[in-house]
């Protein structure tokens, strides 16, 4: 009988793909193709105030999942589950308690303050064995705040994209796919496009809280279109024909956007304080890491534009270090993690035996 595993997932329940959707449903189907029953338990977690946030605290912890061989949680508060054999991926903790406090709240109140270390020691207490037999973190950003902030260590696991069918078309346009939310600084990229000389169009995709300040921003500049939410389909062929894919997030947890634009043979251009993608990128080798200022971002997109065969060398890497990361590897070390009897590939098998020792 294949080992029972629940992926226990918390969400906002509004029906959109993202990365979070993105990022369960490659996890759920990596598991399953090493031959484990696996149940995805779509959890709402409500984080509009702080009474909603503590109720979702105690709606996982509630939770029953005795029926399981071995437990799989990730974001927050996903992770207060009840298992004797739980391990968590951990996609990231509430960053408005963690690092994002101070730009959104500045100093804080004292109520604000009191919310923010109640979170901290929940987490910690939750996420410290023997309560949680291992942590795993999505990227070396997640692994470092758990240190800094919980005194707790992760090992780094990173995951690709399940957005199947990317390929290497033309390049024509810039692009920049995501949520329109400030944390993304989609007018850091379109400051960038005020220092652009050539003509080239930044195609931005996507809906968010910030979609019209963002708009209104843009406004005065025709190189500059939005799109709104697009289907997966139209997603790839903006992948396919771009010359380059912006990303310059703050601090970003992991940002498959770097992997699918990989995936796609383009290179990415990002900025030094992004977080993960700041670590995927090889500055001048798959693509560039620029000080986050709208001149230097333009310099890098002016160079692409004036040397296509450039953006196609660097694109070519990026599809290289791409092609190392892989869901089969994610899938193998949860699984030995969670002392669970899996069929994988020899080079799957090989990682999973050089981890635990064996």
């Amino acid at each position: 009988m294949k080992p029972k595993v629940a992926i226990v997932a918390a969400g906002s329940g509004s029906g959109e793909t993202g990365g979070a959707e993105r990022f369960f449903a490659g996890l759920r189907d990596a598991l399953r193709a090493i031959d484990l029953d696996v149940t995805l338990l779509h959890i709402p977690s409500n984080e509009s105030d702080f009474d909603n946030i503590k109720e979702s605290y105690l709606r996982f912890y509630d939770l029953d999942l005795s029926a399981y061989d071995g437990v799989i949680s990730s974001k927050a508060p996903s992770y207060v589950v009840r298992h004797p054999n739980h391990v968590c991926y951990l996609q990231h903790t509430m960053r408005v308690f963690y690092d994002m406090f101070e730009v959104e709240f500045g100093a804080g109140s004292e109520d604000l303050l009191k919310q923010r270390a109640l979170v901290h020691a929940l987490d910690t207490a939750a996420l410290r064995a023997p309560r949680t037999r291992k942590v795993f973190a999505i990227g070396e950003e997640v692994a470092s705040r758990l240190r800094q902030y919980n005194g707790l260590d992760a090992e780094v696991v990173r995951h690709p994209t399940n957005l199947t069918g990317l390929s290497e078309g033309a390049f024509r346009h810039l692009f920049m796919p995501g949520r329109l939310h400030r944390w993304k600084r989609v007018d850091l990229a379109i400051e960038a496009m005020r220092h652009v000389k050539s003509e080239v169009e930044l195609v931005i995709t996507g809906t968010g809280e910030d979609a019209d300040r963002f708009r209104e921003i843009a406004a005065h500049d025709e190189r500059i279109r939005f799109t709104g939410w697009i289907s997966d389909e139209d997603l790839r062929a903006n992948y396919r024909d771009a010359l380059a894919v912006l990303f310059v997030p703050r601090r970003e947890d992991l940002g498959l956007i770097t992997y699918e634009a990989f995936e796609a043979g383009k290179p990415v251009i990002t900025v030094t304080d992004a977080g993960e993608p700041a670590r995927v990128v090889e500055d001048g080798v798959t693509g560039f890491v620029c000080e986050p200022d709208p001149v230097a971002i333009a310099l890098r997109i002016d160079q692409l534009a004036q040397d296509r065969d450039l953006a196609v060398a660097l694109g070519k890497r990026g599809a290289q270090a791409a092609a190392e990361v892989t869901w089969e590897k994610v899938a193998v070390a949860l699984a030995s993690a969670l002392g669970l009897s899996f069929t994988a590939s020899a080079q799957a098998q090989t990682v999973s035996a050089r981890r635990t020792g064996t």
